[in-house]
C-alpha cells in the first residue's frame, strides 16, 4: 500500500513539474514573440557590417547601437532557425523604433547604401582616378583609363566597392553608349571609326558648355575637316601642356599656339590622336550628328555662347567685337 501511495505521489510530482515546465516555456516563447515584434527604443541610425563579420561581432554592433535590449534572444533565432547565413555585409539605414524582426529583415535584404559618384562632362581621366584615389567610400587601386573611355554621369556604389571596378563601370557604359551613337550617325558622316567620333566630341565637350551650341560647333570642325583646314581648337593646345593632369589656370599665348605636340592642332591638320577629356552623351550625339550649317569659324560671344561665321573676314570682326568685350572688364 505504502509502495502505491508513494509512486502516486512520485508520479503527481512529475506531473506538476511537466505543467510547470509548460508553463515557463510558454510564457518563454511569448515572451520573445512580443519582444520580437516590440520596437525598440532606437533613433534613426546608420550601421556597418564588415564583410565576414560573424553572428557575434553582429550582434555587438547592433547593440552598441542601442538596436537590441535583448541580444541573447536575436542570436538565439538566428541561430535557431539558421537565418544567420542569410545576413548580408553592407551598409544600412535603420529606421527609428525598429522591431526585431524588421532589423533581421534589413540585413537580409542587402539594401544597402549606394554611394553616389559623379564624372563631370570633360573631366580627364587622371583627374577622376586623383578624385578617386582619395575617395574613402572606396577600396582597392585603380589605373588611369584611355582618355575618352569613361562615360560621365553620377553612378551609384556600395561602400567599400572596389576602385577599378567603377572604373570599369564607367568604361562599360562609354562602350554601350558610344555604339548605339555611332550606330545613329548621319548618313553621310565623315569620320572612320568610333574613336574619332570619341576624340571630335571631347573637342565639342571642352570648347562649349551650351547644348544647343554643339551640334553647331560640331558642324565646324567637320567643315574645317572636309576643307583640309587646320581644327585650331585651343583647347587641345591645353591638353598639350598639361597632359590633362591640371588646369592651365591662365590664358593661352602666341608661344602656346606652337608648342610642339601632335595635339597642336593649329601646327596639325586633322584631329590629335586621342580624345582630350571624357566627353558626355549631349557632345557624342552632336558629334555624331551635327547641325546642316556652312560655318568655318566661331569666337566667344562675352556671355557664355559663341558667334559663328562662314568667312575669315566675317570671323575677325567678331573677333575684334569679342576682345573689346574682353577688355571692357
Amino acid at each position: 500500500m505504502n509502495c502505491k501511495i508513494r509512486e502516486f505521489i512520485s508520479n503527481k510530482y512529475f506531473l506538476y513539474s511537466l505543467i510547470s515546465i509548460f508553463i515557463l516555456l510558454t510564457f518563454f516563447f511569448i515572451s520573445i514573440a512580443y519582444w520580437f515584434q516590440h520596437p525598440q527604443k532606437n533613433n534613426s541610425t546608420i550601421i556597418l557590417i564588415q564583410k565576414g563579420a560573424s553572428l557575434s561581432q553582429i550582434t555587438k554592433i547592433l547593440t552598441q547601437q542601442h538596436l537590441l535590449n535583448f541580444p541573447i534572444y536575436f542570436k538565439g533565432i538566428l541561430y535557431g532557425t539558421g537565418g544567420w547565413r542569410q545576413l548580408k555585409a553592407g551598409e544600412y539605414v535603420i529606421p527609428p523604433a525598429v522591431t526585431p524582426a524588421q532589423l533581421i529583415h534589413i540585413l537580409k535584404s542587402g539594401n544597402v547604401i549606394l554611394h553616389p559618384i559623379s564624372l563631370i562632362e570633360g573631366e580627364t581621366s587622371y583627374h577622376l582616378t586623383q578624385r578617386l584615389g582619395q575617395d574613402s567610400r572606396f577600396d582597392g587601386i585603380c589605373e588611369v583609363s584611355a582618355e575618352g573611355s569613361l562615360l560621365p554621369e553620377t553612378y551609384h556604389f556600395p561602400r567599400g566597392t572596389a576602385r577599378q571596378k567603377i572604373v570599369e563601370r564607367m568604361q562599360a557604359s562609354m562602350q554601350s553608349l558610344l555604339t548605339n551613337v555611332w550606330a545613329q550617325r548621319s548618313s553621310d558622316h565623315p569620320l572612320k571609326t568610333p574613336q574619332e567620333l570619341v576624340i571630335l566630341a571631347s573637342i565639342i565637350e571642352k570648347e562649349t558648355s551650351l547644348s544647343k551650341e554643339r551640334p553647331i560647333v560640331a558642324a565646324v570642325f567637320l567643315n574645317r575637316l572636309k576643307q583640309g583646314m587646320p581644327l585650331q581648337a585651343d583647347p587641345t593646345i591645353i591638353y598639350a601642356l598639361t597632359k590633362g593632369e591640371r588646369d592651365l589656370m591662365r590664358d593661352l599665348t602666341r608661344e602656346d599656339l606652337v608648342f610642339e605636340s601632335p595635339y597642336n592642332t593649329y601646327l596639325n591638320l586633322g584631329l590629335p590622336p586621342s580624345p582630350i577629356a571624357n566627353p558626355g552623351c549631349d557632345s557624342l550625339k552632336a558629334a555624331a550628328n551635327p547641325a546642316n550649317v556652312s560655318y568655318l569659324y566661331f569666337v566667344a560671344d562675352g556671355t557664355g555662347g559663341h558667334i559663328f561665321a562662314t568667312s575669315l573676314e566675317e570671323h575677325q570682326k567678331n573677333h575684334a567685337h569679342w576682345r573689346k568685350v574682353r577688355d571692357k572688364r
